[in-house]
């Protein structure tokens, strides 16, 4: 469990950099056959292959979920769990409710000319929520809640159904107060092939959003350029990076959480501290044998000899070039001074400092979006936003003095490039 980064050959150190984008580039060709499945067969191939899949047996008709079903849902939930769901819907509206751009925002460059942003929500956007390993509510709301804010019109969920083909009560009910009511119990590359390319049930949409297996992640890509995809969220992943004030036992309950999502997750504790390590490494084994299955085989199969493990490094400059590098979904700083510290953290999906949020908080109630880039993705997408869900068109407007100033240097620089009629355009435009 416990690696030494100067004992690591640079072979190793690129599997760890490269985590599950290894396996997701193993299944390509699988989904692509997939993909032009669906687009050829439409909703045979889908029920086909949710029958193949999840092994549930559903006609076209039951492809999305009723209305009563949905309204139902909350009947089987306990109300602690109904009432956590709306903190958390309370949190992450706050936070994102600021995140809303103006409907238009102008600059006036010079004077008389006027250049500004029009903000409009994208028209559809289809939000995917996995459950394979699990039921994720808290998925559907962090993706839910910023698509609402942003006024799309036209929000779809699909998540893949159970054993007995019913949809996550949890998800159903967290829909509910969110206002969507169109749901489909279809996952994996099927759903994403089926939202866009359109089959007789499920119509196509502009944008597809959220987190999956390797085989959601890597349709996504395959169908990068013919629909919105968004940001690339693929099995999860962490670093936490302490120093010796931290706390071994907190350390290794923190590590533990992204984990335990499943054999394809990367976590790694990494600190310039042996002792630290160490124990942590005991307390870590300690926990794993009182996990119930198959929570403990996921954690086992992360952090010895997977994605995960603890890292010890000579400084902790070392500990943060390693993981600037790595560019994490999430990022824990359990250190003395981690106000400090994050002024050299570049990149990271989310940051969260100090001891007193563990990634289970961010990830549930905190406010801040959990739905994070992956693969290394975080040195250059972001969490989902509003902004996710808007496109911004730029709008310019002109009195004649300001087109006054700017006719003669758009002249010189058409001519200079070869645009007659570009030059033309700007002449005698008042007689």
């Amino acid at each position: 469990m416990i690696r030494y980064w100067k004992e690591l050959n640079s072979a190793e150190q690129a599997k760890l950099f490269r985590r599950s984008e290894i396996d997701i580039e193993a299944v390509s060709n699988s989904v692509h056959a997939i993909i032009e499945r669906v687009k050829a067969e439409g909703d045979e191939a889908v029920l086909s292959l949710t029958r193949e899949f999840d092994r549930v047996e559903l006609s076209a008709g039951h492809l999305r979920v009723s209305k009563q079903e949905i309204a139902d849902a909350k009947q089987l939930l306990k109300p602690p769990v109904k009432g956590a769901i709306e903190h958390a819907i309370r949190n992450v509206r706050r936070f994102h409710e600021a995140q809303k751009p103006e409907a238009m925002k102008v600059v006036e460059v010079e004077p008389g000319l006027f250049v500004g942003e029009r903000a409009t929500a994208i028209e559809s956007a289809a939000l995917y929520v996995p459950r394979g390993r699990g039921s994720f509510p808290s998925m559907l709301y962090m993706l839910a809640v910023p698509a609402v804010i942003a006024e799309v019109p036209r929000i779809v969920i699909t998540t893949p159904p159970g054993e007995d083909g019913s949809v996550d009560p949890a998800c159903l009910y967290a829909a509910e107060l969110l206002g969507i009511d169109e749901i489909y119990r279809v996952g994996g590359a099927q759903a994403i092939a089926a939202l866009t390319f359109g089959t007789k049930t499920i119509r196509p949409v502009e944008k597809i959003v959220g987190p999956g297996s390797m085989y959601v992640t890597a349709a996504k890509r395959l169908l990068y350029g013919t629909v919105d995809v968004g940001l690339p969220a693929g099995p999860s992943e962490s670093i936490l990076i302490a120093d010796e004030t931290a706390d071994p036992e907190l350390a290794a309950k923190d590590i533990l959480v992204e984990a335990e999502h499943g054999s394809d997750s990367s976590a790694l504790l990494i600190t310039p501290d042996r002792k630290l390590a160490e124990r942590a490494a005991d307390i870590i084994q300690e926990r794993i044998a009182d996990l119930p299955e198959p929570r403990k085989g996921f954690v086992s199969d992360v952090l010895d000899g997977g994605y995960g493990g603890i890292i010890v490094t000579e400084t902790m400059d070392e500990a943060v070039s390693i993981t600037n590098q790595f560019a994490p979904e999430h990022l824990e700083l359990m250190v003395s001074e981690p106000f400090s510290l994050v002024g050299k953290i570049r990149n990271a999906g989310e940051i969260l400092l100090g001891r007193n949020i563990p990634f289970s908080c961010a990830n549930y109630m905190a406010g801040a979006n959990a739905v994070l880039p992956t693969g290394g993705k975080a040195k250059t997408y972001s969490a989902v936003s509003v902004r996710d869900f808007m496109k911004y068109s730029s709008v310019v407007w002109s009195t004649r003095d300001g087109y006054d100033r700017i006719a003669d240097d758009t002249r010189n620089l058409a001519l200079y490039e070869g645009f007659i009629t570009h030059a033309a355009a700007v002449d005698r435009r008042w007689s």
